[in-house]
């Protein structure tokens, strides 16, 4: 399976068996994410890996709230600089993607933290993702997906191409903290404007997550741009924050041209 197929069938997975995973499979976890492109490059991010069933420290060193119990955490820190948790959710995303393709479940735990010191001076847990076999079936059908529709999230100005649609609907289908799914996009025939949900109600409770939901979305528009041979530019524009969104906040665009 490749990530771009999984990226239409995975699944947050709740509950997992006790079975410890290949060590191939974490070992080719750790060189994905080694050889893996972030999203900013500029910020320095690291990963840890923490196996509840090796110790009763491992174990102890979890913090925060933590909804699923699971074999393995996996931890990511970055560098506290501008835009560090949407890097964050771009990699962490792509991580998750790549353990589905191997069969491995995972689930997102953003109340979650690590306990104890940080890697290096200068960075913070972002979160944690829950890993392991699961229990249950963790294959999910496109139209079994529980999220807006495309008319309810999109304001079309110009018919986009055929492959802007497919952009859009990868996008659709990304996870976010309680599902809250915080984008909106303005398209046009061959790029979109990335808006974000700025209701009060949304800044209250899940506007610490939005860059990192963000972050998301993004992984799954640029694996779609590889499987699909399209070129993809993030950029932001300075002439749209004006753009009339109501209880939007302008974020991004993508410029999308064929190969």
């Amino acid at each position: 399976m490749t990530l771009y197929e999984a990226v239409y069938t995975r699944k947050s997975i709740r509950n997992f068996r006790k079975d410890k995973v290949e060590t191939s499979i974490l070992e080719g976890m750790i060189q994905f994410y080694h050889e893996m492109e972030p999203l900013f490059p500029g910020i320095e991010t690291s990963i840890e890996l923490i196996d509840t069933q090796g110790s009763k420290k491992a174990k102890s060193r979890l913090g925060g709230i933590i909804n699923v119990v699971a074999p393995y955490y996996l931890v990511i820190y970055t560098e506290d600089k501008e835009r560090a948790d949407m890097n964050a959710g771009y990699i962490m995303q792509q991580i998750s993607l790549y353990l589905f393709s191997k069969g491995v479940g995972s689930c997102f735990q953003g109340m979650g933290h690590l306990k104890g010191e940080m890697p290096k001076e200068g960075m913070r847990c972002v979160i944690l993702m829950a890993i392991g076999y699961p229990k249950v079936d963790m294959m999910r059908n496109q139209e079994d997906a529980k999220r807006e529709s495309m008319e309810d999230l999109c304001a079309v100005k110009e018919p986009p191409r055929r492959f802007v649609k497919e952009f859009l609907e990868v996008a659709r289908l990304a996870p976010s903290a309680f599902n809250s799914q915080p984008w909106r996009f303005v398209v046009y025939e061959n790029r979109v404007h990335v808006f974000s949900k700025q209701t009060v109600a949304h800044r209250r409770l899940l506007g610490k997550y939005n860059e990192f939901d963000f972050g998301i979305m993004l992984a799954n528009i640029m694996i779609a741009a590889e499987q699909l041979w399209v070129d993809v530019d993030l950029i932001r524009l300075d002439n749209i924050t004006h753009m009339d969104l109501p209880n939007n906040r302008y974020v991004i665009s993508i410029i999308m041209r064929e190969q």
